[in-house]
């Protein structure tokens, strides 16, 4: 998470990711290669192009995001940032976002940054394409079941991170059936900002984004969260402190977005008759 005192940031190995399985219900990981004969890259192809479908459907949906970012002293919620977006299209077909909640920020300990919204954005419903896939170092680690789901399990890091480029690391799920990712979970590593002199580094939080079926057909991101204490090292003003951060993101009301035409004539919008080209009653 960003803060005025910001935190060099730390590329994580990606094999030191943990899970806390028994915590949630899931099986233990299973090492073992996939079954009936398919190769981790034949996996990986699948997975990948399934994403770029599902990459380009939700471009055509509408949802709500719901934000929330708080700091905790103890269990006591000191500072909280909450904002609510509808994503929808105007009358042109151009997608936009119309916030429709959104009160001043109680945030003292930490500030927003182009990175966390981006992060935010982009990085917690991750999605990894075909596109993408020359990006990333890929590695099967197993098999595990996530409640009724079977999945694959990759581990997933940047092989390089040039000038102003971000990416996630961290540990992804693949649907052995759907061969779409269900879950991940992680954090956003690469390119931010500088910062004045006097800052220290951004510190980013690790997340879990959960995904459900939504249409019958694609695996949407409806839920991710962070819950972390992030320590920030001293600065010139700012002694070095722990900073509990909670990160709750919600997307719902998911709707498939239908273009509608409109003839327009002198200025002026040309209704259709609804009873225009009803055929003739019968003749008595």
């Amino acid at each position: 998470m960003a803060s005025i005192r910001i935190l060099r940031i730390l590329l994580m190995a990606v094999s030191l990711i943990t899970s806390a399985a028994a915590q949630r219900g899931d099986s233990d990981l299973n090492p073992a290669a996939p079954p009936n004969g398919l190769t981790p890259e034949q996996i990986i192809q699948k997975f990948a192009a399934r994403e770029k479908e599902f990459a380009q459907a939700r471009e055509n949906y509408t949802f709500r995001q719901d934000v929330t970012v708080q700091t905790l002293d103890g269990d006591t919620v000191d500072g909280e940032y909450h904002q609510v977006v509808d994503v929808t299209f105007d009358d042109k077909g151009k997608r936009r976002e119309n916030v429709v909640f959104s009160p001043q920020s109680s945030l003292q300990r930490i500030e927003m940054t182009r990175e966390d919204f981006d992060d935010i954005q982009h990085r917690y419903p991750f999605v990894l394409t075909t596109d993408e896939l020359p990006e990333y170092q890929i590695l099967y680690v197993g098999q595990q079941k996530l409640d009724e789901i079977d999945t694959y399990v990759f581990d997933v890091a940047p092989k390089s991170i040039a000038k102003e480029q971000r990416f996630f690391q961290g540990r992804i799920w693949v649907d052995n059936q759907d061969f779409q990712i269900v879950k991940s979970e992680g954090k956003p590593v690469g390119y931010e900002k500088p910062r004045k002199k006097n800052d220290s580094q951004q510190q980013f939080p690790t997340f879990t984004t959960y995904r459900e079926q939504i249409d019958g057909k694609y695996w949407f991101p409806t839920y991710s969260r962070a819950d972390q204490d992030l320590h920030f090292a001293a600065t010139k003003d700012i002694p070095e402190t722990d900073i509990h951060i909670r990160i709750k993101v919600k997307y719902t009301d998911y709707k498939r977005f239908a273009s509608k035409s409109r003839i327009i004539f002198e200025g002026q919008e040309i209704k259709n008759d609804p009873n225009q080209n009803k055929p003739d009653p019968p003749k008595k």
